[in-house]
């Protein structure tokens, strides 16, 4: 079971690098006044976290008022 974890582990981490090495060109992102270059693998890495984090806080929102009503 071990060997099954570690080889998944080290599939994943050799596609994550692949992805991240197909996608290095340079984004030019404009938010509002600010304008900034930033790899475009870093960009879609930072919005994936930025739904990660959004989905956990609606979750846990949802998840407090179901244990509210409940009482």
């Amino acid at each position: 079971m071990e060997s099954i974890k570690s080889i998944t582990s080290l599939a994943l981490i050799i596609l994550v690098v692949i992805f991240a090495i197909q996608n290095i060109a340079l984004v030019e992102i404009q938010v509002f006044l600010w304008n900034f270059s930033i790899p475009r693998a870093l960009l879609i890495a930072i919005l994936l976290a930025v739904g990660f984090i959004i989905g956990l806080l609606f979750s846990s929102l949802a998840f407090k008022r179901r244990c509210n009503n409940s009482r």
